[in-house]
């Protein structure tokens, strides 16, 4: 009875032969790979541009959100961005600090506060949101702004 070959001896050299070409269609099938290669490609960019304005991607999206939200609480940016509260006090007390935001009580809930921009982090947003727009259009300058929107789309799909 002939035994079947085993995974490694289909896709792989005999153990003796120097690998010539890496052998990635595996890791090509996978969303996640993928997903994450085309993230890397694009953080990779977005570190150091944003680190101009001293801002991390943690910080760039809680204050986006704070912008194009103002009045959103704390709890809401946390269910939109997945955190835990703990690690989203420091970062508004820091953003308060440097002049980003600041705390109103809320209109309907008295416990809690919502959170507007300060004129300065209207500013910093302006630049910093134009300056992350403008690497998001060259790291996908080989898709047609259809293909971006569909990407876009399915990759909400995944997440939402």
């Amino acid at each position: 009875m002939k035994k079947s070959p085993s995974l490694a001896e289909t896709v792989s050299p005999p153990p003796d032969a120097p690998v010539t070409r890496v052998n990635t269609r595996y890791l090509e099938t996978l969303m996640g790979y993928n997903a994450r290669r085309a993230a890397l490609v694009i953080i990779g960019e977005f570190l150091p541009r944003m680190a101009v304005y001293d801002l991390r991607p943690v910080d760039f999206s809680v204050l986006s959100l704070v912008v194009h939200n103002p009045g959103v609480t704390s709890r809401q940016l946390c269910a939109t961005l997945g955190m835990q509260a703990p690690n989203l006090v420091g970062m508004l007390k820091a953003m308060e600090r440097r002049g980003w935001l600041c705390r109103r009580p809320h209109p309907h809930d008295g416990r809690a506060m919502g959170l507007h921009p300060t004129q300065a982090g209207l500013e910093l947003m302006r630049v910093a949101e134009k300056t992350a727009s403008d690497l998001e259009q060259k790291a996908t300058a080989d898709l047609s702004p259809e293909e971006r929107k569909t990407l876009i789309q399915l990759l909400k799909k995944i997440y939402k």
